[in-house]
Order: structure tokens, then sequence, then C-alpha cells
């Protein structure tokens, strides 16, 4: 049982060093690398001021052209709608009017052109 405290004890004294070891480096190289983290985070802040001002100009542009295609797909519904509900029932009517005109125009004599 001795052998197992020594053991322990030993494997402790070899240890809590290499634990204060590790903590101070981690200080240090947190230390030295600071700077570089403050560069970046305002660097992260300017680029992000600048994308979020693109990104609202961009926004305004999409929400415009989508509101004028957006008209747009309504006035060609409303003109294909029209087509369909209005014009199609009145087709026979187009068709025999047309025929009639077409009949008309072919009894009606040619005109003399005089030079």
């Amino acid at each position: 049982m001795e052998v197992l405290v020594l053991l322990f004890v030993l494997g402790a004294l070899i240890v809590v060093p290499l634990l204060i070891l590790k903590a101070a480096l981690s200080v240090l190289l947190a230390l030295v690398l600071l700077p570089f983290k403050i560069i970046g985070g305002l660097f992260k802040l300017a680029l992000g001021l600048v994308g979020a001002v693109f990104g609202v100009i961009a926004g305004l542009f999409g929400a415009v052209f989508g509101v004028a295609f957006g008209g747009l797909g309504i006035l060609i519904a409303l003109v294909v709608g029209v087509g369909i509900f209005v014009l199609l029932p009145l087709a026979p009517l187009l068709l025999l009017g047309g025929i009639v005109w077409l009949a008309l125009k072919a009894a009606a004599p040619a005109p003399r052109i005089v030079h």
C-alpha cells in the first residue's frame, strides 16, 4: 500500500508542474495573440458593416424588381384571363364575322389603278 501512495505522490510531483507549465504557456500565448484577435475583430466589424450596407442596397433593388416583375406578372395574368374568359366564348362569332368579311371582299370588284 505504501508503494501505491509513493507512486501517487511521485505522479503528482510530475503532473502538477506540467499542468502549471501548460496554464502559463496558454496565458502567454493568449497575450501574444491578443493584438491579432483585436485587429481581426476590427476587420470583422468593418467588413460586416460594409456587407450590411451592400445587403440593404441589394435588398432594396430586389424589392423594387420584385414589385415591378410581380406587377408585370399580374398584368400578363389579366390579359390571359381576359383572352380566355372573354374572347374565347366570342371565337365562333369572330370566326363567322371573318368568313363574312372575306366573302364580301372576294365578291367586291377589284379596284382599277390608272397610270
